[in-house]
């Protein structure tokens, strides 16, 4: 017989047991939680603290893509004027961006009678209308 026998060879090789079998496990998760989990979490606290501050006069865009200006907050839901006079109510939870941070809008209640009063000096004085370049 010219054919030898192959024997299996005893234990030997690998990492030699108990935690050595789970380091390539416990390697892969620390890369995950760095790479996908931590940045996740950090969006998702920056976004609710977004919606958090939401407040009259922002304008917003809501999940669905539609732009609009806040005009009430109530606990968990807005009031977002989408055209002149078109005003719904959108979950908090669904606004996805604010646009601008607009200065809060003072209460029309509070303010009977107060006028802003208008300089006429500094109205035209700016714009050139009829089109000559003499200043």
């Amino acid at each position: 017989m010219l054919i030898s026998q192959a024997w299996a060879q005893g234990g030997g090789g690998g990492f030699g047991g108990g935690l050595g079998a789970f380091l390539p496990l416990i390697l892969i998760f620390v890369v995950f939680y760095f790479l996908l989990i931590r940045p996740q979490q950090k969006k998702a606290k920056a976004h609710r603290e977004m919606v958090g501050n939401v407040r009259r006069g922002d304008s917003v865009v809501t999940g669905g893509g539609i732009f609009g200006k806040v005009t009430k907050v109530m606990d968990d839901r807005l009031q977002v004027e989408i055209s002149d006079g078109v005003r719904v109510h959108v979950a908090r939870g669904t606004i996805s961006d604010v646009m601008v941070k607009g200065q809060p809008v003072k209460d029309d209640r509070g303010s009977k009678g107060a006028k802003r009063k208008k300089d006429d000096d500094d109205d035209d004085a700016d714009f050139d209308t009829d089109g000559d370049d003499e200043s």
